[in-house]
């Protein structure tokens, strides 16, 4: 199940250690923060498509499950299949991606 395996490599991301605390020269220390920086970006999309898997599992226990957050009408089956955890019916998502873009 997805769910556990994300909480797996969060577990793991979390307390990975990107360097051995022994001094490096600028390189090495340019590639410990590119790795860092890399390992956070991948922690944090991993954590927002667990949040979302989690939501949509609170949504199956309230009977809410396939049904927009924001216009409270049917999330389409096709769109259900591609993206199990979607919060909101196509439309509704795009005008949301358009607001966050401005």
């Amino acid at each position: 199940m997805r769910k556990v395996d994300l909480e797996e490599q969060l577990n793991e991301l979390s307390t990975e250690k990107v360097s051995n605390d022994i001094v490096q020269d600028a390189g090495d220390q340019a590639l410990t923060s590119f790795m860092e920086s890399l390992r956070s970006s991948l922690q944090d999309a991993e954590y927002k498509e667990y949040v979302h898997i989690m939501h949509a599992l609170k949504a199956v226990d309230d009977g809410t499950y396939g049904i927009c957050i924001d216009c409270g009408g049917a999330i389409s089956e096709k769109r259900l299949k591609h993206n199990a955890n979607a919060l909101r019916c196509i439309t509704c998502q795009e005008a949301h991606e358009t607001s966050e873009r401005l």
